[in-house]
């Protein structure tokens, strides 16, 4: 059977021995050689396949570490050429700022936003934002009133409305309550909120898209005992103090 297999491989009919040519030349140019299954297996012993079995797992083992480090490498080097520390702690790529929101109103064609005009500092002027708080807060709650903001995030256009930030609050886990996370009502507008310990200067808006920046934060962004917003357990502050959402404990932020 062997033998009809490797004639079939060579694209020939089989031959007898006797007809085989002395100068075994019966390949043809161009024939075409079918690979196939293996048709005779190196015969190996159980210890010998306990080895091979052994060397291939420390092979991928060691070549999954050589990509790990490469990556590494690579990460390390676009961090220096940019300035950027690669040991910065994620929540510090984020410019969050004490906001005011001076103007507000219903979006015209979703139920669930709202279209706001807030105070960051910027020296251009108050930023247009939308949020899905409408369910959750009237028109006479949100003037006025002091939030925080998620300054660095690419704009997005919502139904036709272009936002330019990100207004943080807390959701109860079934959620049916809403609470905006507010800084100390003295808290400077335009104030970078910060975490004890931690530095580092926010990414650009682009950055914070491709790299996932925010959606890395906020699976450590929750509300902790009297309400205070954290990141992986630590207090977010301002200079006069954390900032905190009215009841809910122990609830996601985002």
């Amino acid at each position: 059977v062997s033998c009809k297999e490797i004639f079939q491989k060579l694209g020939l009919n089989p031959v007898s021995l006797k007809d085989v040519s002395p100068d075994l030349r019966h390949l043809k140019v161009g024939s075409e050689i079918l690979v196939g299954a293996v048709l005779f297996e190196k015969h190996l012993s159980e210890e010998d396949k306990k080895a091979a079995s052994a060397k291939k797992k420390d092979n991928y083992a060691e070549s999954k570490r050589k990509k790990e480090e490469a990556k590494a490498n690579i990460k390390a080097k676009a961090a220096a050429a940019s300035g950027q520390d690669p040991n910065q702690p994620d929540f510090t790529k984020l410019d969050i700022r004490v906001g005011k929101i001076v103007k507000v109103w219903n979006h015209e064609e979703a139920d669930k936003l709202y279209c706001e005009e807030i105070d960051v500092g910027d020296e251009s002027g108050p930023r247009e934002i939308a949020s899905g708080l409408r369910p959750f807060y009237t028109l006479e709650e949100m003037t006025n009133r002091k939030v925080l903001v998620v300054c660095n995030m690419k704009p997005q256009k919502m139904l036709g409305f272009k936002s330019s930030g990100m207004v943080l609050a807390a959701k109860s886990e079934d959620g049916t309550k809403v609470e905006l996370v507010a800084p100390p009502d003295d808290a400077p507008i335009g104030e970078r909120v910060a975490i004890a310990g931690l530095t580092g200067e926010p990414v650009a808006p682009n950055q914070v898209q491709r790299k996932k920046v925010f959606e890395t934060v906020a699976k450590g962004l929750k509300t902790l005992e009297g309400g205070v917003a954290s990141w992986e357990g630590k207090s977010i502050e301002t200079s006069k103090g954390p900032c905190k959402v009215p009841t809910l404990v122990g609830a996601p932020i985002s």
